[in-house]
């Protein structure tokens, strides 16, 4: 089925195309890996990344890469039919990051966040052997706010996620081009064109990641009184002023104090 180019699609697409020129996040030439785990916003991206290259002032290629954890039941299946329906050019991953998982996971950690640095591993190196210099993820602007609130309340720094970030690895770059788009836009993109989901099959998925969830009420619940909410919150994170701030790192930045 042909993805709906609605009014929801324009207005994703926009802001997609918006962040992508905010942050340089594609340039010419670039092979870009588009993270795909099943999920609506990987979908959204991989999308809505290729409607903007069939116009882009740029030349760019796209491949999407699928990373499978390992746990039973993960249908791989669904979204390779998907991929070849939609005729995109694409590489499935298979790992052991379940038994990884199972045997190194220390008491107490988070089973989410240590998967997702195994997926992220498997990314890089699958990126290398693909000739890919990008590797675009498909976190949304309340992914971004959540992690700012987590940060703050659960680890006290003042941190969120980049809309582009060069991987440690000095090889990548880690882009996220859906920066600007709620998840309600995601979630309603993903209804009306019928795309699947796919859960990653980890047994521990419905009782991992609470704190998460609380921001996300949380969040929601601030927004039914301050309409704005979202996008404050997001605008907060590219309007900095470091003179209002106790990091005496940031010193030179100016202050407020006395000489």
């Amino acid at each position: 089925m042909p993805i709906v180019e609605d009014k929801l699609f324009r207005k994703i697409k926009k802001l997609a195309g918006r962040a992508i020129g905010d942050f340089n996040l594609i340039e010419e030439g670039d092979r870009i890996a588009v993270a795909v785990s099943g999920g609506k916003d990987s979908w959204t991206l991989l999308h809505i990344l290729d409607s903007l290259r069939r116009r882009a002032p740029v030349r760019y290629e796209l491949v999407a890469v699928n990373v499978d954890p390992g746990f039973s039941g993960y249908r791989t299946d669904i979204m390779e039919a998907h991929l070849k329906e939609h005729g995109f050019a694409y590489h499935m991953e298979r790992t052991d990051c379940a038994a990884i998982i199972r045997e190194k996971l220390r008491p107490g950690s988070s089973v989410c966040a240590f998967c997702a640095r195994l997926r992220r591993g498997a990314l890089y190196s699958v990126a290398d052997r693909l000739g890919c210099n990008k590797l675009a993820l498909g976190h949304h602007l309340d992914d971004f706010i959540e992690t700012l609130l987590l940060n703050q309340f659960f680890v006290g720094t003042l941190a969120a996620m980049s809309a582009r970030l060069l991987a440690d690895n000095g090889r990548h770059t880690v882009i996220r081009p859906l920066v600007y788009v709620e998840e309600s836009d995601v979630a309603a993109f993903a209804r009306n064109n019928d795309l699947p989901s796919i859960p990653c099959g980890c047994p521990e998925e419905v009782r991992t990641d609470l704190n998460r969830r609380r921001m996300k009420q949380l969040i929601g619940q601030l927004a039914q009184e301050i309409p704005h909410l979202r996008s404050s919150l997001v605008g907060a994170l590219g309007n900095v002023q470091p003179r209002h701030l106790l990091d005496a790192n940031l010193k030179d930045f100016g202050s407020d104090k006395p000489g």
